[in-house]
């Protein structure tokens, strides 16, 4: 009933290998179940006067922005960044983070939920339904190794509704 409300698909994915790295400056954050939501919102405010600031230089044109969740470990935290993707690592401010999305195979699904102040809860019953039934049931397994998943933005998600592409980082099971 929820996923209907929220109008998270419980579609499958696009199954795709990135043609390049998408390389990304922006801030992270050590996170874990409790506090991604907390953490979230305080690592976007700081992004946003970052971004402000116009520090970060070379950003890829067309505009794209991701948040990434990678570096799982036991005690279920994992690193979570959010930043502009760029065309190459020239220039990084002092306190942000450079990272590169491996050209691999990923799980793309697309997210367009009914209202804007849902973004947080729609992705997060996306990737529930992503890790509790799509990939149990499907040929493939998650491949956590250099990066767990990302969010990627683009011009549809600055649209009066919005719409963004969750990609999971997978191999053959």
């Amino acid at each position: 009933m929820i996923y209907r409300l929220l109008d998270v698909r419980k579609a499958p994915p696009h199954i795709v290998t990135l043609s390049s790295p998408i390389k990304m400056i922006g801030v992270s954050s050590r996170v874990n179940e409790k506090s991604i939501y907390c953490e979230a919102q305080a690592l976007g405010e700081r992004y946003e006067k970052i971004k402000a600031a116009k520090i970060i230089q070379h950003k890829k044109e067309p505009w794209g922005f991701v948040a990434i969740s990678k570096s799982f470990t036991e005690d279920e935290s994992w690193e979570y960044l959010m930043g502009d993707v760029v065309d190459d690592f020239e220039i990084v401010p002092e306190g942000l983070t450079a990272f590169e999305i491996p050209a691999q195979l990923f799980a793309r699904f697309s997210l367009r939920p009914r209202w804007v102040w849902a973004w947080g809860l729609a992705m997060g019953l996306l990737k529930k339904y992503i890790y509790t039934q799509w990939l149990p049931a499907s040929e493939y397994e998650p491949d956590n190794a250099l990066v767990g998943d990302f969010e990627y933005h683009d011009q549809r998600s600055l649209a009066k509704r919005p719409e963004i592409d969750l990609y999971v980082a997978i191999r053959k099971k």
